[in-house]
Order: C-alpha cells, then structure tokens, then sequence
C-alpha cells in the first residue's frame, strides 16, 4: 500500500531525528498522513514536525527540515517521491512520481488465512423477505468479499431461528386463520398470514397463549407441530435462499437453532455458566424462576435498567430459553470451545445444513467471528461478549464483532402507496410484519426492472432484472452504516448520480475505448508519462492510487460504504478526464499513456465491482 509506505519511510525518520536530538522516550509516536484534497500542497502530507514542537522543543519548521533530509536519504526517495517540500508552519508535502508509481509493486496485508465467520441474514423463517432483510444480506455479503480479497479464510453462515415466537405465529395462523386470495409464494401467503394472526391477538388477546403452546411443541420437537414447523421453516428459506441468489449472494452453511437444542448445545453451555457466579436462577422479583446473566453496572454492581430486565434472562420461568441463551452456545461453537458439533448434509447444491442426519464437516474454529445484525440487537451481542469472557475466553470475546446497522423505514410517499395512514405528518415510517406494513424484496425488484426496461432504449446489454438487482443492492450499501434509511420508491429507482448504475455504465464506456486501442498487450505496458500531467489525469491516478488502502481500511474497519464512497468517486473522475482528455486522439506518447490510465482505471474498477457485488458489463 503507498500509505503505508510512506508511513513507514516517514516514521523510521521521525525516530531517528528524535534520537539523534536526545529525546527518545518509552511513549510511540503516532505519525498522521493525509492526502491534501489540493495537489498544489502535495500528494501526501503530514504535520508531524508541529505535533514534535513541544517533545523536541524546536521550531516546527525545524524540525521539518531534519525530518526531510532523513527522508531524502531512503532510497524511497530517489523513485517514488518527485520531490518533498515543507510549508509553514511545518507541513511536510510530498510529491509522487507517478511514472515510478505506475510500475511498483504494493503488498497489500492480509489475514494470511486467518478463519472468519461471518453471519449474515439471519431471517425469521416465517415470511418472505422486506428491504430490511436485504440490506442485511448486502451488507454481510460485501464483508464477505472484503475479507476474502484481503487474505482471510470466510465461512458464510446464515442463522435460522426456526424456534421463535415468529415462526409460531405463522404456524398459529396457518392451524387456526382461514385465508384466501391470490399468492404465488408461500412465503407471500405466509407474508398474510403473519399479519392476520397478530390483529386477532390485537382484537383477542387472550389467545396469545396459542404462540406458547405452539413454542413448546416446536422445542420439543416431535408430534405434528413440530413437523409442519419444520415444513414452513425449510419451504421458506429455500425461497429466501433462491432470492439472495437472484442478488449474487451465497452462503456456506444454515444454521438451525433447533440443531443447537438437539445436538445438546444448550446443555453443554449450560453447564459451563452454572460453573461462573453470574449466571444465576432468580427466586423473587419478576424475574423469579428465570436463569439470568447478571450485569454489572459502572460501579461493578449488577444493573437494573428497566431496559435490560428482559434482556439479560436467557431461560425462562416457564423453561423456554430465549434467542441469547442459543446464540451463547453457537458462539461457543463458532469458536470451537464446545466439545460437540453438528451433523452435516447438503441442502442445495455447494450449501450445508446442520440437521439430525449426515456426517462430519469442517465447520466452526473460527479465530474471528462477524455478525451482521441491526442496532436494536446491540444489547444481546453484548452479552454473548461478556459470556465468553466470565467463561474465561477473552480473547474470543476481542475477536467477536458486532457490525450494527440502522433500519429501513419508509418514506412518507412510500408509506402512502403502501395504504398507511401518514396524517400525522412523520418524517419516516417503520415496517412492521406483525400489521402487513413493508416493501418485499420480490416486489422492489419488479418495480426497478420496469423502470429499468421502460428507460432503455439499448436492451442488449445486461438484462434489466440484472440492472435493477445490481442498483438496489448498492442503494442499500452506500449509505452509512448507522445510518437509518428512509426508503423511498422513486429515490430507489434512479438510475443517474451515486448509483449503481452509474458505476457499470462508466465500466462499461471505460471497456469501449479501449476496444477502439491497440492490443491488450500494449495497453498494459507502463508508457513514458507527460512532463506535465493535466489536473484530470493527476485526479485520476491520485484515487487510483488509494484503492488498496481503502479496501485494507475497509477490511479492518468493517465498513462497505467506505467503497462506495470511493468507487463513486473514482467513476466521477474517470468521467471527468474522459471529457477533457481526448483519449484516443492527440501525440502518440498522449494516446499511449491515456490508454493505459483508462486500462488502469478498468482494471481498478472492476476490482472494486467485485467486492460491491456489482456486474462487470461490456455494454449496458
């Protein structure tokens, strides 16, 4: 990576000015390194000589100076810098070639096959999916392609909670809710389903005892109930499963929680907490009967926030474990701190199930775990952290990760096209499964193919269905992780400005240049460079320069907006030269040396295409 480079270049001549000054001491210097957004003030820079002021007490400008000559001693400095200056009050800027750029190898670090597994989905099985549901899946599936381009060793789980109180809602609906009309899935019909039995708890609420009677059945996992179930539970992640497909995403394993019973999973963890002095069995209070993990609060006393009351107990007094007390055990066995493991078989072709049946599999030891599950799930995440650390796993509990991403609501438009009541005038409205309310991920794909198809006036590129699956995918990628999106129908459908579609057009125009060059071959060797770059080529190779250290902070950092952030800018750049710099026309030496930055650029782009998820198209 050039930063890192830089960085170490920089930091060895920091340490020696300090030592040849007599000040060295055990505290690290922290060298900062930007990239000025003006080239006029350097490629890179850093103001490291004014933070050493007052440690050195020199100048800044002095300390510059000193700092400078080391650099200039490093061999680093005859090739890949043009030259460094220093600015006042003590800047340091440095100037890259970009001809010794072009032609230098950068090691970009990886995991060296460190194993991550990364949970992504997750999805009640008792419904199709909502845009809430993908956003999840985009997410997850881009850190798969993060991690896996920066040398780490992915395992794709995706977890179904066969075993909640929303599977036995539909599966109260199913026995006991008469239902007609038109559904070409089951998951849609299920979708109604949902809805209905949860506005006669709202009309009967004393029929809610149904959902926990049909809870035991499920848990003990015999008898008709458990069978259909079952049924529902499979039928429905097989669609669910189908449609992440259509948006190129994949998983290695399903993960049922009823193995995690099955397979005595519980039983082993159980044993495990009941060895801690934290996980006790409350005998009064509201709490009584219930097994809980105490938490301490800031003064290591145990917290009574009314928020966590409920959170915190992992077994019922009725029996019934709650979602952490499963996810407890799963991470044990993520980890692989659990001396059992599941069977395995293939659900579909390349995709493995845990089930009763089948045999053994290398799943599981994970040296790093990665779970994508929204902002309103921090809580349990937390306490399946601290569980691991009373048990003693500390250094599990350190590489266990928690992505939290805000939701997706509605956009008042969108909520009035969907029937909702919006005269309270909201700025947002959330989707709500239990009432109906929400956009299907069927749906949204169908209402962006047809404003795709109807726009197009070239349909033999990529197919609109493709188009359209690609740009809802980076529509919900782009945004911040936290930050909630307010789903609007017509916002969605765009095709032009920070889109997906935006990105594989300009691939795609990118591709017909050099179609219209000379051969592969000849683009791809480094041409002499101008004297003088035009400020659209120096733009250009300046982001280009930066993509292995966005993607190594974006692996790091956990962070897949951070590409799309820097992929919308690199198209924009390309654009913009492609406009001012006639590419294909000019001296021979220009047309050279264009050719091989818009190579440069395809190339780049197309890596960057691969880890957003997004199609490499040679025509649009």
């Amino acid at each position: 990576m050039l930063s890192q480079l830089i960085s170490n270049h920089l930091e060895q001549s920091v340490n020696q000015v300090i030592r040849s000054l007599g000040a060295e001491s055990a505290e690290p210097v922290t060298v900062a390194l930007e990239q000025p957004a003006n080239a006029d003030f350097g490629d890179y820079s850093s103001n490291i000589a004014m933070q050493l002021a007052k440690k050195l007490r020199k100048a800044p400008m002095t300390i510059a100076g000193l700092i400078t000559a080391e650099l200039k001693q490093m061999s680093i400095t005859g090739g890949l810098f043009e030259r460094i200056e220093i600015a006042a009050p003590g800047f340091i800027n440095m100037y890259i070639n970009w001809q010794e750029w072009a032609g230098y190898s950068f090691e970009l670090p990886t995991g060296s096959g460190e194993k991550v597994i990364v949970e992504h989905t997750s999805v009640n099985p008792n419904k199709s999916m909502h845009i809430g549901h993908l956003r999840n899946s985009c997410i997850g599936d881009a850190l798969v392609r993060i991690l896996r381009k920066t040398g780490y060793n992915v395992e794709v789980h995706n977890y179904v909670d066969d075993l909640g109180n929303q599977l036995a809602d539909t599966v109260v609906g199913l026995l006991h809710v008469p239902l007609a009309g038109e559904h070409v899935r089951f998951g849609d019909y299920c979708w109604d389903i949902y809805a209905a039995i949860n506005k006669e708890y709202a009309l009967q609420p004393e029929r809610v005892h149904k959902r926990t009677d049909i809870l035991h059945e499920l848990e003990e996992g015999h008898g008709n109930t458990a069978w259909l179930g079952q049924l529902v539970a499979e039928r429905i992640v097989k669609e669910h499963v189908a449609e992440m497909d259509n948006f190129g995403i994949g998983y290695d394993l399903l993960v049922w929680e009823s193995s995690i019973l099955k397979e005595g999973f519980w039983s082993s963890a159980f044993s495990l907490l009941k060895e801690t002095a934290v996980f006790v069995q409350e005998t009064e209070g509201k709490l009584a009967g219930c097994w809980i993990l105490k938490q301490p609060g800031a003064d290591g006393t145990e917290s009574d926030s009314e928020d966590h009351q409920k959170d915190k107990v992992l077994v019922r007094s009725n029996g019934i474990l709650t979602y952490t007390a499963k996810d407890i055990a799963y991470h044990l066995w993520k980890f692989g701190l659990l001396d059992k493991d599941f069977s395995y078989s293939e659900f579909n072709s390349g995709l493995w199930t845990t089930g009763l049946t089948g045999g053994p599999m290398a799943f599981g030891k994970a040296d790093r775990v990665v779970n994508i599950i929204d902002y309103r799930q921090e809580y349990p995440q937390a306490m399946v952290k601290q569980a691991l650390e009373v048990l003693g796993y500390g250094e599990q509990a350190e590489k266990l990760n928690h992505v939290s991403y805000g939701v997706v609501s509605l956009s008042p438009a969108s909520a009035a096209e969907l029937g909702i009541d919006t005269s309270e005038g909201k700025s947002s409205y959330a989707m709500s499964g239990r009432q109906g309310i929400g956009v299907k991920v069927s749906d949204l794909v169908q209402l962006m193919e047809s404003s795709i198809e109807a726009a197009r006036s070239d349909k033999t590129g990529l197919s609109s269905r493709l188009i359209a699956t690609a740009a809802i995918r980076y529509y919900l990628l782009r945004f911040n992780l936290g930050t909630e999106i307010v789903f609007d129908f017509k916002q969605a459908t765009e095709i032009s400005g920070n889109t997906g579609v935006y990105l594989m057009y300009t691939f795609a125009r990118a591709g017909r240049v050099l179609s219209k060059a000379d051969s592969p071959a000849e683009q791809e060797a480094v041409p002499q460079f101008p004297a003088q770059l035009e400020k659209a080529e120096l733009a250009l190779l300046r982001q280009l320069s930066t993509w292995e250290d966005t993607l190594y902070t974006a692996s790091r950092e956990l962070t897949p907006g951070s590409i799309c952030n820097y992929a919308h800018t690199l198209a924009s750049l390309f654009n913009n030269f492609y406009s001012n710099c006639p590419i294909l026309k000019g001296e021979d030496t220009s047309i050279r040396f264009r050719i091989w930055l818009t190579l440069r650029f395809q190339n780049t782009l197309g890596e960057v295409l691969d880890v957003l998820g997004l199609p490499k198209p040679d025509r649009m």
